[in-house]
């Protein structure tokens, strides 16, 4: 019966996946058709389809996007891109890694999600000006994101779900991930700088429109700005002392969102329009999918058969997470896989198989966040960005992203090996 079920998780599993794939169906619309067959097939009850849903993700994403669409209206956004472009000096190509280093730097120590949904925006206001199809910046975002997010505790979903079973705080992260992030930032950036510079011309004549742009002229009304830059602060800073005033990243995020809405006495109706609903449901019906694909014991023994497979040896079973991570993440959504790789590690320590089990961590850890550059669906930055893209009328396809994310998670990856070696698995 068991092995019934896990057949049938792993088909609904595959079928949502490829319909995803495929774009036959809105991901949303195949997300929360696969859960809805988990639920009446039997292999979730609804409370446990419920409670396989990750609520403190989807509570930071509704948290921000309030913020967000309420800071939109002061101009903020445009205000940043003028700025941008003025300082790139109209240069697509420039302002294109501009706003892959911003979005890193803001993925580090705010957190990635938070990160896309400020420079997004940013980026549609300023390829709109220059006439370019806002693909490339995105993209590039995208990847930048989840690189930035690596380097620190708070960056990105995976390091804050391994930070407390762990007992790793932000300095350990910061100290022991920042650098190879750094490293794979640099390679990532220059590569996609000669990928991307043949379509990135515009005419000289947008260039100096631009220049010509007073960027304090888009700035609409400023006590919003002020009360809106004063919320988004006191949230940013909450998310940096999140583990210190021991309140979930969702509490903080819906904590801003309604003191924004209090200070600012808006009508609740614009800001909630705002939020990006199919991409909740998509995060929603996902959760169920793979939380039936643990219920049923088959991400849990495919971990095992890949750790069984080296023995327990430090170098091997490093090399192993790294890589089964990686690819892993970019099939499932780093977060869940995440939930389901912790208990296992958690086991062969209290096994006594190790002494020390950091390594194993920072293997996880990087696996985890740099797998998810692999694929559209590989992490929470991912799918926002899409979700935002489509909005505008700028959707990005699943294999449009695949041919530029994939091979580049992969240098990723085999740069975060060598690191790895030379610095935690020697012994």
């Amino acid at each position: 019966m068991e092995g019934n079920q896990a057949a049938l998780a792993l088909t609904v599993f595959a079928v949502t996946y490829a319909l995803v794939v495929s774009e036959r169906l809105h991901r949303a619309v195949a997300a929360m058709g696969g859960a809805a067959v988990v639920v009446f097939t039997g292999l979730l009850d609804q409370d446990e389809a419920v409670a396989a849903i990750d609520f403190n993700t989807l509570g930071l994403l509704i948290g921000m996007m309030v913020i967000v669409t309420i800071t939109r209206e002061t101009g903020l956004f445009e205000y940043l891109a003028v700025r941008a472009a003025r300082v790139a000096r109209g240069e697509p190509v420039r302002i294109l890694v501009g706003l892959g280093l911003v979005t890193a730097v803001l993925s580090a120590f705010l957190d990635n999600v938070t990160a896309v949904f400020l420079i997004v925006p940013v980026t549609f206001a300023l390829t709109r000006r220059l006439q370019l199809s806002a693909i490339p910046f995105l993209i590039t975002e995208i990847l930048a994101s989840n690189i930035g997010g690596t380097a620190t505790l708070i960056g990105d979903p995976p390091n804050i779900m391994i930070s407390a079973p762990a007992g790793l705080g932000f300095v350990d992260f910061l100290a022991n991930l920042a650098p190879i992030a750094t490293v794979v930032l640099i390679v990532t950036t220059a590569i996609l700088y000669f990928l991307f510079r043949p379509q990135l011309h515009t005419e000289p004549e947008l260039k100096k429109k631009i220049l010509a742009i007073e960027p304090r002229d888009y700035l609409h009304d400023r006590r919003l700005l002020r009360q809106s830059l004063l919320v988004l602060g006191l949230t940013l800073a909450g998310f940096i002392l999140h583990q210190y005033i021991h309140l979930p990243a969702a509490s903080i995020a819906l904590g801003g969102a309604t003191v924004l809405l209090i200070v600012t006495r808006k009508d609740p109706e614009k800001p909630f329009r705002g939020i990006e609903w199919p991409t909740l449901f998509f995060f929603a019906g996902l959760f169920v999918i793979v939380g039936a694909l643990e219920a049923t014991g088959v991400m849990e023994r495919a971990a095992r058969a890949a750790l069984d497979l080296t023995g327990g040896r430090l170098l091997a079973t490093g090399m192993a997470l790294l890589w089964v991570s990686a690819l892993a993440s970019g099939l499932v959504d780093n977060i869940p896989f995440v939930a389901a790789m912790i208990p296992l590690l958690q086991e062969m320590g209290r096994l006594g198989a190790v002494v020390d089990l950091d390594p194993w961590w920072w293997s996880l850890a990087l696996g985890a966040c740099l797998g998810g550059n692999g694929t559209l669906v590989g992490a929470a930055a991912n799918v926002i960005v899409a979700g935002l893209a489509e909005k505008n009328g700028t959707p990005i396809g699943f294999w449009d992203f695949f041919r530029y994310g994939f091979p580049l998670m992969l240098l990723s990856v085999a740069l975060a090996a060598v690191y790895l070696i030379i610095f935690h698995l020697r012994g």
